[in-house]
């Protein structure tokens, strides 16, 4: 088996790999609208960055980082497959775009936050920052981090 594989989707195959776990995790699995899940930062010449995450040569995670106002990123599109989940995956994703966010140059991110992951995001240093709020007919709050 190959080693654990997170990097900045560069390649159009990594970029549909990322796009194809967000499909299964968020449109397929949590029933959000296709139209909600794909915006402007998706597109090619946007300035997102997106991640992939690979186990075993297939891809199980993505995310995706962008430039939220100057100085902070927003973490955006955190998704890790049902069967892979409990398994490192999201501390990986997360970790790989913390590391890519500082060298953009970002002193903080922010990111709206499903309720049932706050409790991964707090284990990762985020603080909750906001009441609860509805994303996509699913509840969130915006958690922060300092870098």
């Amino acid at each position: 088996m190959s080693e654990p594989d997170v990097r900045v989707a560069v390649t159009e195959g990594e970029r549909d790999d990322a796009f194809a776990v967000r499909k299964a995790v968020f449109v397929d699995e949590q029933g959000v609208d296709e139209e909600l899940e794909w915006d402007e930062h998706d597109d090619p010449d946007a300035e997102a960055v997106h991640f992939v995450a690979y186990g075993g040569g297939d891809p199980v995670g993505a995310a995706r980082l962008r430039e939220y106002e100057p100085g902070v990123g927003k973490v955006e599109r955190v998704a890790v497959l049902e069967s892979t989940r409990g398994e490192g995956w999201g501390r990986r994703l997360m970790d790989a775009l913390e590391t890519e966010a500082r060298e953009r140059g970002f002193d903080s991110l922010v990111l709206h936050g499903q309720t049932t992951a706050e409790g991964f995001y707090h284990g990762l240093g985020y603080e909750t920052t906001s009441d609860e709020f509805d994303e996509a007919g699913i509840p969130h709050v915006e958690m922060r981090k300092s870098l």
